[in-house]
């Protein structure tokens, strides 16, 4: 079995664009060595600043042999025929066919010619040389008088296999079997092997081939640092896989804030070390932001490295006097000072400045007030403030800042805390795994920003479409979700659509609007579906309860959900939806044949037969405590009545025909049946179901 290893030594890689490069490479390779029936055991793709590697292990040392067989005319065929055969399958006597029986067609000729599988080698510089053109880099470029375009300039290409070169040519460029190590510590000439060899070579070259080694150094190094000072580093696993791809080989050290900067805002001071100059912020055991800060080398300095922390410092004291300006201008004006400002700011173009968008958010926020338990005054007064800061130059400069921004600008004029709070809470949850807001002002200003977005571009038709959604719409809806189950809000979705609707006036005549909230309901069914199913809840049950078209409370909705669950997994739930099924198929057959519905009323003994009867008793004895149950929201209560159901709708299927040639008793068993599907559908639509 062969080993293959093959690296493309470049310029700097962007490392936002190594990992994905690395899979993509993998990906293009592996499927091909496949499709050639060189399946590898592990296939393994590693990326730092200035190398793309793969690496695949136990490979044949050929391609199986392959065995082709094309059919030709029956036996006795017109000689024409029988010669456009011989010459397509590169025959040249007739002899040299086989000939093979096909009852009841006859007797054929057949061509069988074996194929030698290719050397592993040469098969593989076939594929290298197919992907790497293929690599689909987010931006490329081309240098010099090559036509290639890569993502940088190259420099070499190794590959070999079993420790032979394969001379793989691109870029103008032939594969050799020798890379170089770090840029200035090591840029002799290295001679590869194999990929054990390869990587322990880099490593003495410092060089860390694998970016989760580098991240491994980083993160180690730094928290041995900060815990000397008796601080920790700040977790920032995005900053930390960045800058893993910054260096080949890290060394992490501390530099100090000054202390003329601590008085800015702790946000202020990591977005600007963060996104400028990708340096890993401290806290103090308290939690606190403290005044050191981790940057990573890529250099062994003779000096320890005091030099490399000096000009960092130096660096970061220029880009923090800025952002100290920033605060300091901004302090001096006032949120509701800065409204007029919104007005240049266009949300979207039908859809209005971002100070229209304001005021719909503070009428929306004020309607959502009461069922969210928020006093009035103030989500009016968030609302109104919570865009405001985009227009500070804090924000300007840093816009992740918005809202926490605004929240600082808000304390240093007074306005009450729950407001403050409502400005710098009302953007979350920005992802997945972000807190939603718990306080009623916040919630309802959060929820009232969402709302209003999602249901302004539906009214424009501005959807999301397959793997697009430019106005990040799935997430708002997400958050909307989130925040309603989290914090166990009873809030009417389609009334408070309509309501946020009303806004955009113009824009949806009164008569579009149910339409166009019914859409959005929709829209957040599947929502909610997708966020279920990664908690491992069924969707199908999801959307059994979203099908009887009278669910907006998504907290009632899950209730629902989880009797439901509870219920179709129990035995009485299983045998009783397999009868519901089962009933459904017969009434759907019968009422199409007779053009009629069943679901009518039932005179007793109608159905004629005695199981019949105990049915139709049954569901008169289920149905009213059924109904009652749902009506005081215990759905697990109402399951548990419709469980009742089992045995005598077992009994019925067990012992009755329902199409008996008696058209009185046929009638009366298929309304039974009508009744049947129709107790059931009240607590959900169990066609939807799935067996």
């Amino acid at each position: 079995m062969s080993e293959l290893l093959l690296e493309i030594f470049s310029e700097e890689i962007p490392a936002r664009m190594q990992k994905q490069a690395a899979a993509d490479l993998s990906r293009l390779v592996g499927d091909a060595l496949k499709a050639q029936g060189l399946e590898a055991k592990t296939l393994d793709g590693f990326a730092g600043p200035r190398r793309l590697v793969l690496s695949a292990t136990c490979l044949p040392k050929a391609q199986p042999d392959t065995t082709e067989e094309r059919k030709g005319p029956q036996v006795g065929a017109p000689e024409q025929a029988i010669q456009g055969f011989l010459r397509a399958a590169g025959l040249t006597h007739l002899d040299q066919a086989e000939k093979r029986e096909l009852p009841p067609k006859g007797t054929f000729y057949f061509a069988v010619s074996k194929k030698k599988g290719r050397p592993t080698a040469d098969v593989v510089k076939d594929i290298i040389e197919a992907a790497l053109p293929q690599l689909p880099w987010p931006k490329s470029m081309r240098w010099a008088d090559k036509p290639t375009r890569w993502v940088r300039p190259l420099h070499s290409i190794v590959c070999v296999l079993d420790g032979n070169i394969v001379p793989v040519s691109f870029g103008g460029l032939v594969a050799g079997n020798t890379t170089r190590g770090h840029r200035f510590l090591a840029p002799a000439a290295i001679t590869v092997k194999d990929l054990a060899g390869y990587k322990a070579a880099l490593r003495k070259a410092h060089v860390l081939v694998d970016a989760a080694d580098r991240a491994a150094v980083i993160e180690a190094e730094l928290k041995k640092l900060a815990a000397k000072e008796g601080l920790t580093v700040k977790a920032d696993p995005g900053l930390l896989a960045e800058v893993a791809g910054l260096v080949e080989w890290p060394v992490p050290l501390l530099g100090t804030i000054d202390a003329a900067f601590m008085d800015v805002p702790a946000e202020v001071l990591t977005s600007a070390m963060r996104k400028h100059q990708k340096y890993f912020a401290l806290n103090t055991k308290g939690g606190k932001l403290a005044n050191r800060f981790g940057v990573v080398a890529n250099m062994i300095a003779k000096d320890g490295g005091k030099a490399i922390v000096a000009g960092n410092e130096k660096v970061l004291r220029a880009r923090l006097s800025d952002a100290k300006f920033f605060w300091d201008q901004d302090k001096k004006r006032t949120l509701e000072s800065r409204l007029p400002k919104l007005e240049e700011r266009i949300f979207q173009a039908k859809l209005g400045t971002m100070r229209a968008k304001v005021d719909r958010i503070a009428a929306l926020a004020a309607y959502l007030a009461h069922p969210v338990g928020a006093d009035v005054d103030a989500v009016r007064r968030a609302a109104l403030l919570c865009k405001a800061d985009l227009s500070s130059d804090m924000v300007g400069e840093f816009p992740d800042l918005q809202g926490v921004m605004g929240r600082y600008y808000a304390l240093a004029h007074n306005e009450p805390a729950n407001v403050a709070d409502a400005i710098a809470d009302h953007y979350s949850p920005l992802g997945p795994s972000d807190s939603v807001p718990t306080k009623p002002v916040s919630i309802a200003v959060s929820l009232a920003d969402k709302i209003d977005s999602l249901v302004g571009f539906f009214a424009i038709n501005e959807k999301p479409t397959g793997s697009k959604d430019p106005y990040a719409l799935r997430r708002a809806a997400l958050g909307v979700i989130r925040i309603v189950l989290e914090n166990k809000l009873r809030l009417p979705l389609l009334a408070a659509f309509e309501f946020a609707l009303g806004g955009y006036n113009g824009l949806t005549p009164d008569n579009a609007r149910e339409k166009i909230a019914r859409e959005v309901l929709d829209f957040f069914a599947d929502r909610l579906k997708a966020h279920l199913r990664d908690k491992g809840t069924r969707h199908d049950l999801v959307s059994a309860v979203f099908a009887r078209g009278d669910e907006d409370d998504l907290v009632r909705l899950m209730a629902r959900v989880d009797a439901l669950t509870a219920f179709v997994t129990s035995d009485d739930g299983v045998n009783l939806l397999a009868a519901y099924r089962r009933a459904g198929n017969i009434l759907r057959i019968e009422e199409k044949k007779d053009a009629t519905s069943y679901l009518r009323g039932l005179d007793a003994g109608a159905a004629g037969a005695e199981e019949a009867e105990a049915l139709r008793v049954a569901l008169g004895h289920v149905a009213g405590p059924s109904d009652a149950k749902r009506a005081a929201e215990d759905y697990v209560g109402a399951m548990a009545e419709l469980a009742k159901l089992r045995r005598p709708v077992d009994i019925f299927f067990d012992k009755v025909m329902v199409n008996t040639d008696n058209a009185d008793h046929r009638i009366g068993r298929l309304i039974l049946l009508a009744h049947v599907v129709k107790i059931m559908d009240h607590v959900a639509d169990f066609s939807k179901v799935e067996a």
